[in-house]
């Protein structure tokens, strides 16, 4: 630690790492007007030349960020992926253009990461109060009750500089010096097989194969998939005996892409051997340090949920360390942060799990009984449209934390759907995120989103009228607003909002800011509503931490 003299500087977030789940997380709280200091240990220009996943769930959250503009110049949404034997012949395919989750954007999307974290930190640039320091490390930190010391390091210089901060997140990846900080452990293993992954640029004509293809092949599995802008992704799983620098050969290289590009027409941009990890840190958070990200979890890629799981990290935590820094609700909202994302990550991680051991059979007979068994099994309907609609991804939903009962209870706990909508304001039919804004939401029809002044304080609250599909959107009343309350009427373009709340058989619906289900509200209880979420925030207006029955007060978990 620093002598006691030495010249503090105070942020109220240090974050540790500035990858795409650090630098997202920064921009998050950047929007909220968190003060925010994030510092990243490589002074080089951002992203390796390799390509990541990216689904609905991941993309609605860079619009929650003002950057979905941005990342959409660079994304390549994935129409088919089949999984193929070592013939060439499909036994399972997923045709995701036929697949939406309601979310307002495509399922499954590439995007190269060199330009998708230029994007992000150069979000950053729109908030004075937010800095980014690069070539900056973590040394030490130590916590008491009000905040975190901090001791980082100039890599250049060996400046060392301390900073203050509230609290501080850990986004600096699967080698977390935040969590070595904290004496966090991890559980897991790391996979037997090593991959060789390539990525690299194809001119006109050089591509052999089209679609995003898993090669499911006992001796080698390989996948390969276009991506973005004349872009292509390549993963060859190494056998016994083989080394990295043994396939990193250009004349290895050239045999082993052939089959799915023209080598004279490819250009190796990266070509990294890795090992594959399957690990969860012991606890998220400890004090006021928190994990996000690869930091707190690894999952094995076969799903590509990777960093999508992490940008989910970002925004379950960044609303609510926001409310907490601004004292509109109780620090005990943070321990809701694990709760709520571990179990949806350990879901993800089984899943992709055992879509790996499914794609990496290694012997002849297990290979031939898979294709065999998978092929007489989608001739069943149901399971064909199981695996050809992606149903095997876990949804957006959490069990336990921050919801009416504390509980999933039929749509409550889950992630409200994003349609299109429009308003007198905004006539032309956009997402419903760019109408409720960045804080709480209400949702209903008539009566049960019109408060009356002062029913909703802390904090700032969206109400929106819902009106049926054919409503003109020039006729609908301004927006307005009283206090913390804004106040908008919109046409349910698509009749998607309408048909949730009668299939739920409720009036209203109280959205979170990161726009999963807080509860569901009866007819006129709206206000009702507002002291049960006020007492579960532990905002000043509410008498007591609650234990209040959520259907007594008129929000339920149904």
């Amino acid at each position: 630690m620093p002598p006691a003299d030495e010249k503090v500087y105070d942020v109220d977030v240090a974050v540790i790492g500035c990858g795409p789940v650090g630098a997202l997380t920064a921009n998050l709280l950047g929007t909220r007007g968190v003060r925010t200091l994030v510092v990243e240990r490589n002074p080089s220009p951002p992203g390796r030349p390799r390509t990541l996943s990216c689904d609905d769930e991941a993309l609605r959250i860079y619009q929650q960020a003002g950057l979905i503009e941005q990342v959409s110049r660079d994304l390549h949404p994935v129409p088919v992926a089949e999984y193929v034997n070592r013939e060439g012949r499909a036994f399972a395919t997923v045709v995701l253009a036929e697949v939406d989750f309601g979310l307002g954007h495509p399922p499954l999307s590439f995007v190269d990461q060199r330009p998708l974290e230029q994007a992000l930190r150069a979000g950053l640039g729109r908030f004075d109060h937010v800095a980014l320091r690069l070539g900056v490390e973590l040394v030490a930190l130590r916590q008491d009750t009000e905040g975190v010391t901090l001791v980082l390091r100039d890599m250049i210089t060996l400046e060392s500089r301390v900073v203050r901060a509230r609290y501080v997140l850990g986004c600096d990846g699967a080698r977390s010096t935040t969590r070595a900080a904290t004496g966090i452990g991890v559980v897991g293993s790391s996979y037997p097989e090593s991959w060789l992954e390539i990525s690299g640029d194809v001119a006109p004509g050089g591509i052999r194969v089209e679609r995003t293809t898993f090669v499911c092949d006992w001796r080698r599995s390989a996948f390969a998939s276009p991506g973005a802008k004349g872009s292509y992704r390549m993963g060859f799983m190494l056998r016994p005996g083989e080394t990295a620098d043994e396939m990193r050969r250009p004349e290895t290289i050239n045999t082993l892409v052939q089959p799915y590009v023209d080598p004279l027409r490819f250009a190796v941009t990266g070509a990294v051997v890795n090992t594959y990890h399957h690990f969860v840190a012991r606890q998220w958070r400890v004090g006021r340090v928190f994990l996000l990200g690869d930091a707190a979890h690894r999952i094995p890629p076969f799903m590509g949920q990777g960093l999508c799981s992490g940008l989910r990290d970002a925004a379950n935590l960044s609303w609510k360390l926001a409310l907490v820094l601004a004292g509109d609700a109780d620090p005990t909202l943070l321990e809701t942060y694990e709760i709520e994302r571990r179990p949806h990550t350990a879901a993800m991680a089984r899943a992709s799990a055992r879509l790996g051991r499914l794609f990496q059979v290694r012997s002849r007979s297990a290979a031939w009984l898979r294709d065999k068994a998978l092929g007489v099994l989608q001739t069943v309907p149901r399971i064909r449209r199981f695996v050809r609609h992606f149903e095997f991804k876990p949804s957006p939903a959490y069990p336990t934390g921050l919801m009416a009962g504390g509980r999933r209870d039929g749509g409550v706990g889950t992630m409200f759907p994003q349609p299109r909508v429009a308003t007198a304001a905004m006539p032309a039919p956009h997402l419903l995120d760019e109408t409720l804004g960045a804080g709480f939401a209400v949702l209903g029809f008539g009566g049960a989103a019109e408060p009356s002044p002062g029913e909703w304080r802390e904090p700032a609250v969206r109400f929106a009228v819902v009106h049926q599909a054919g409503t003109a959107p020039e006729g609908l009343p301004p927006a307005r607003g009283y206090g913390g309350v804004k106040h908008v009427d919109l046409v349910d373009v698509d009749g998607t909002i309408s048909a949730w709340l009668r299939r739920h058989r409720v009036e209203a619906v109280v959205l979170r800011p990161d726009r999963f289900v807080y509860g569901v509200v009866a007819a006129g209880e709206t206000s009702r509503a507002g002291r049960v979420l006020a007492a579960a925030l532990g905002t000043p207006q509410a008498s007591t931490r609650p234990s209040v029955s959520a259907r007594g007060a008129g929000l339920t978990g149904g």
